[in-house]
């Protein structure tokens, strides 16, 4: 097993860049993170002093040194960043959405076994404390059956986005291919593909032009059925994840920290990092021999997005193979490209 760290750069630095992913790289001893592509203005030595920043995206590529590009800009620039990255050589970490269409995924799929390079892609919500705890609850059987599912993934903004792209029409725009990824990555890796699935869409905030709203019914054997849905007009969110079967239900609110810790500065090596506040617990309910029981508090363990990073490493270095398949990848765009109802 090798530790050599893995030469990495990004292609933007951002939010995404700044919370995301260069904490991560940092911390973990198996990566180096070298580079940055900085098109504009150059902020990423003001935290990384020793960092190299080239202006623009075909200089990085042409340094030999780099092994690794995480792409980490719009969705709608992800496929030929992520071809050109391949061609150069380079293994490759793709932000969500990985592509805007099936037929882009594949080609990106056939390019990298050609190149004899990693395609992974970058699903951090199934590191999140919430959802690693229902998948805890899903595996251990407590439930019973399964016989539906609700994932949402929710928020209150009436205005339009400042990030103008975010607001105009186009393969990839919209909040289906924003915060879809996560619900539909979550749900496919507890559930595997669905058997068939209905979706419906719709833009309700004022003066907006892409999907604001959107909900996914997926169909699964043994009767059960998984809604996931999200809304950028809801103002007093539920439990984002509520699961019913033959023997009790479950239910939990959107409770990880990690996003907010990294926002204050947080490190990822923190003794308190990815540690939910008390009286954030979700809540089991079981049915016992007199019917149901009351709900009992479900403390989670820690959400940690390392493990994401140490996934990448082990698949790179190690040869392991890599937690989101890519017929995961394939399931997920199926979903996103199908035409709404």
């Amino acid at each position: 097993m090798t530790t050599v760290p893995i030469r990495t750069a990004l292609l933007a630095y951002g939010m995404s860049g700044k919370l995301f992913h260069a904490p991560f790289l940092t911390a973990h001893p198996g990566f180096d993170l070298q580079a940055v592509a900085e098109r504009h203005e150059q902020r990423m030595a003001f935290d990384y002093p020793n960092i190299r920043s080239y202006s623009s995206v075909a200089e990085l590529l042409a340094d030999p040194a780099l092994e690794l590009v995480v792409v980490n800009t719009p969705g709608n620039t992800h496929f030929e960043l992520a071809r050109q990255a391949l061609r150069a050589g380079k293994h490759v970490l793709l932000e969500k959405p990985v592509v805007t269409s099936l037929a882009e995924l594949e080609e990106l799929i056939s390019l990298a076994q050609q190149q004899n390079r990693h395609l992974l892609a970058y699903q951090n919500r199934r590191w999140d404390s919430d959802f690693g705890a229902v998948r805890r609850v899903v595996a251990s059987g407590q439930l019973g059956t399964l016989i539906e599912a609700h994932f949402r993934f929710d928020r209150y903004k009436t205005t339009l986005n400042v990030k103008k792209f975010k607001e105009e029409p186009g393969p990839g725009s919209g909040l289906l291919y924003d915060l879809g990824p996560h619900l539909i990555d979550q749900a496919i890796s507890l559930f595997g593909q669905p058997l068939s699935f209905h979706k419906a869409e719709g833009q309700h905030r004022p003066g907006s032009r892409v999907t604001d709203f959107f909900s996914l019914h997926l169909r699964y054997p043994q009767g059960l059925n998984v809604w996931l849905t999200s809304s950028l007009l809801v103002a007093a969110p539920g439990p984002a994840y509520v699961l019913h079967g033959t023997l009790g239900s479950y239910q939990k609110h959107r409770t990880d920290p990690q996003e907010a810790q990294l926002l204050g500065g947080m490190s990822p090596l923190a003794a308190k990092y990815g540690l939910e506040t008390p009286g954030q617990e979700g809540h089991l309910t079981l049915a016992g021999p007199e019917g149901a029981l009351p709900p009992t508090p479900d403390p989670a363990d820690p959400g940690d997005y390392l493990g994401l990073f140490e996934a990448v490493f082990q698949t790179i270095r190690n040869g392991v193979p890599y937690p989101i398949r890519d017929e995961q990848l394939r399931w997920q765009l199926e979903l996103l490209e199908h035409p709404a109802v």
